[in-house]
């Protein structure tokens, strides 16, 4: 019970800070969400503008984005929380690998979506409205923007995470660092596939994606040699 209650005790607290956060960013919604759109409108044709095709989409689209930029912004202190639970349950070694480990990945994550603002957004818009045929207005609905962009954000968020994968991986023993090497050929056409996936059909936007994946492999191996696996009988106690 004493578990119990401390997680749910963590887990308010996780919920606590997204919500303060997130009442300080309401009155900035539609800042945040003309900020996010800039990309887009700044390559839309000359007295392009965005529309909104449901009644409630100007209310609704700003808010979500704000909740999801709370969630965002709070995501270091709800790791945090997870991470005040699990570490006294691990063992002294596990505590020096996972630290680094989760912070990298909230690094990682963070340069992913950053990544996708501010070079990927503008790629596919100068593309999808250079491809526009003529006559055709283009303007792109609130909602949809909004959630495409979400998307895209989460894609390369996750994607970044390619050296902390790694790592996990050879740590826990189902790889190695040689075997990384040898499946180099594998992981340039999977990340090329996953781009083909994930992004629009344009090769820019494609090979955005695709080459930090590869990039990001060659780190992952690079830090996965740093990785040793000891043996379980010589773990000792965990640290808490």
């Amino acid at each position: 019970m004493s578990h119990l209650i401390e997680l749910r005790s963590r887990l308010l607290k996780a919920v606590a800070a997204v919500l303060v956060v997130l009442v300080a960013l309401i009155p900035l919604a539609n800042r945040l969400y003309a900020w996010l759109a800039k990309p887009l409108l700044e390559h839309l044709p000359a007295g392009g503008a965005m529309i909104a095709t449901d009644v409630a989409s100007p209310f609704f689209a700003p808010l979500k984005l704000a909740f999801f930029v709370a969630l965002f912004l709070a995501m270091p202190f709800i790791l945090f929380q997870i991470w005040s639970f699990v570490s006294p349950g691990l063992y002294k070694h596990e505590r020096r690998l996972a630290l680094p480990l989760l912070a990298s990945s909230v690094l990682l994550f963070y340069i992913g979506c950053a990544f996708a603002y501010f070079l990927v957004l503008p790629a596919i818009f100068t593309f999808m409205t250079s491809v526009a045929p003529a006559g055709v207005a283009v303007m792109p609905d609130i909602s949809r923007f909004l959630d495409f962009a979400l998307v895209l954000f989460l894609s390369f968020g996750f994607c970044f995470e390619v050296p902390v994968a790694l790592v996990i991986l050879v740590a826990i023993g189902v790889t190695s660092p040689e075997q990384l090497v040898k499946g180099r050929p594998y992981a340039i056409v999977g990340a090329f596939v996953i781009a083909a996936v994930l992004t629009p059909p344009d090769v820019i936007s494609q090979l955005l994606l695709a080459v930090p994946m590869c990039l990001l492999y060659e780190v992952g191996i690079v830090a996965a040699r740093f990785v040793t696996r000891r043996d379980p009988h010589e773990k000792g106690s965990p640290a808490g």
